[in-house]
């Protein structure tokens, strides 16, 4: 019988991308969300529901399973640490899966800082779970665009934080790409891995509002806001103060994310999609439809 894989997050921009991916190739996928009710899958996907902060639905979700891809969107709270991934990993060890490919982010656990602290403590409740295990470490997502479609209606100009910071985004489907790999291996090149992923070039992001620009045939301009209306509206979505504060130094001291890293090609054997093949996939969330 065939491996049975599981991807939660599956409602997500990499999770959705990977069920698409896992069907499409036969494999037979399950795909974990809290909303099961709400997931559009392809036919043959099997849907459960799973809520980390309910184990018995993680055992019920992980129940069977071979291989999984965990993925949280947890917010960060620096004191009292991450419970969902590690939830995740011991339902993953109780059930006997075999293999986690875990969504992580570019830097890891590597710094000094609150988010260094967070991500050590979710890598290693996959590292140190006792199963065979791949990290996938990707920088900014070329999918943050979709944040900008909103905006569309209110004019030309497109508030944009950080517009001329460089980072080499990638592509989601990229990412979903890479775990597929990783998680469909016949042999054991992934154990153990840690892959740090970018996209194929550095854009900034009014690089990017420049190119939904032309595909509108619009003069959209990206207007960076000020430092204390970003801070203001990261706080209002929930972020508390500390990793405000790091998230912050972060962008404005450091260059994380502007190197591009050859892993998606060595991993595939392709090139990394451009920003122009995720705006051709997307169109939609733009033109409303409309060609």
């Amino acid at each position: 019988m065939e491996d049975t894989v599981l991807v939660t997050g599956a409602s997500g921009h990499v999770g959705a991308e990977l069920v698409a991916r896992l069907a499409a190739d036969g494999r037979h996928t399950r795909a974990m969300t809290r909303k099961p009710h709400d997931l559009a899958v392809p036919a043959g996907v099997e849907v459960v529901r799973g809520d980390a902060d309910d184990p018995r639905s993680l055992a019920a979700a992980f129940a069977g399973v071979e291989r999984a891809f965990l993925v949280s969107a947890e917010a960060i709270d620096p004191d009292a640490g991450p419970t969902h991934v590690p939830a995740l990993a011991e339902a993953a060890a109780r059930a006997g899966v075999e293999h986690l490919v875990l969504l992580s982010v570019l830097s890891g656990g590597e710094g000094d800082d609150v988010l260094a602290a967070w991500w050590r403590r979710v890598e290693r409740a996959v590292t140190g779970s006792g199963l065979r295990w791949t990290l996938l470490r990707p920088g900014r997502f070329m999918s943050n665009a979709l944040a900008w479609a909103r905006q569309l209606d209110g004019g030309d100009a497109i508030s944009v934080p950080f517009a001329d910071r460089p980072a080499a985004s990638i592509d989601p489907a990229d990412i979903a790409a890479v775990a597929a790999a990783a998680l469909t291996a016949t042999d054991r090149r992934h154990d153990g891995a840690v892959h740090r992923l970018s996209g194929p070039a550095a854009m900034t992001p009014a690089d990017e509002v420049a190119a939904i620009a032309d595909l509108l045939g619009r003069p959209l301009r990206a207007v960076e806001p000020p430092l204390d209306q970003v801070r203001a509206g990261m706080a209002r979505s929930g972020m508390r103060e500390a990793v405000i504060d790091a998230a912050l130094a972060r962008t404005l001291e450091g260059g994380d994310g502007v190197e591009v890293l050859p892993t998606v090609e060595q991993v595939l054997g392709r090139p990394a999609r451009t920003f122009g093949d995720w705006l051709d996939a997307h169109r939609d969330a733009f033109t409303g439809g409309r060609s």
